[in-house]
């Protein structure tokens, strides 16, 4: 692999040659790279309530464990970013959907090369807990923020920002209803109140080049950030048989 020349300083932290910050002691698995899920302090760490009832962290496994904002910043921080920038856009009054894009800066696993990633966090009253739905758009930037990062550094602990609603002190991933946070089904509401069949969707698609419209067999076949641009122009539109711009 090729190695980073010289020294950087990123927020404040000073780096050798591979791109690790000095004075830190990183975890280094038997392919070479950084475990960034042993990077974790334990005191980012709590138990699922939804799934266990140990109290202590040293004796769960990932799957019973939830992983603090705190600690999801400071591996992104130690990790080093040079940038984070969000894309926020609400398909109806009660549901947000957050794309976060982190530029991360170079070290030794990315051969010394930039990169970018991004992740998607969606917030409604029904995947929300008391008082964080009236923070719906902080919520689902939250959400990206902390799927951006765990998944880039391969993290398999859900975040506590990305679960869902609290019944009886229990904390639960899945939505209550989920036809209020699936994109695909507000969609499908808005296409039978406008009268536009999956068909002529399918064939204004086909139209507009849109990639691989002619194999499209149902809604889920559209991406999410696709869906998101039909509610929009299906909101603006009046009840015809085709979708306008």
């Amino acid at each position: 692999m090729n190695k980073i020349e010289e020294k950087v300083k990123i927020k404040g932290f000073e780096r050798d040659f591979n791109g690790l910050v000095e004075g830190v002691e990183h975890s280094i698995n038997e392919q070479g790279f950084v475990d960034w899920r042993k990077m974790v302090k334990p005191e980012y760490l709590v138990p699922n309530k939804d799934r266990t009832n140990e109290t202590d962290v040293t004796k769960l496994e990932d799957k019973n464990l939830l992983i603090l904002l705190g600690g999801i910043k400071e591996l992104a921080q130690i990790r080093g970013y040079s940038s984070v920038e969000y894309d926020v856009v609400s398909p109806s009054a009660d549901y947000v959907v957050a794309t976060c894009r982190i530029k991360w800066i170079p070290n030794y696993e990315t051969e010394g090369r930039e990169v970018v990633f991004s992740a998607i966090g969606d917030a409604s009253p029904e995947n929300t807990t008391s008082f964080t739905k009236w923070y719906l758009a902080a919520m689902a930037e939250n959400r990206a923020f902390v799927r951006c990062v765990r998944n880039f550094l391969k993290i398999n602990i859900v975040g506590s920002d990305e679960c869902g609603d609290v019944k009886k002190g229990r904390v639960t991933e899945k939505p209550a209803k989920e036809t209020l946070t699936d994109p695909r089904s507000q969609l499908e509401d808005l296409m039978k109140d406008k009268g536009v069949s999956f068909d002529v969707l399918k064939e204004r698609l086909t139209k507009e080049e849109f990639k691989n419209a002619e194999n499209l067999n149902s809604l889920d076949d559209i991406p999410k950030l696709k869906v998101f641009e039909l509610i929009a122009r299906l909101k603006k539109a009046k009840a015809t048989k085709t979708v306008t711009k």
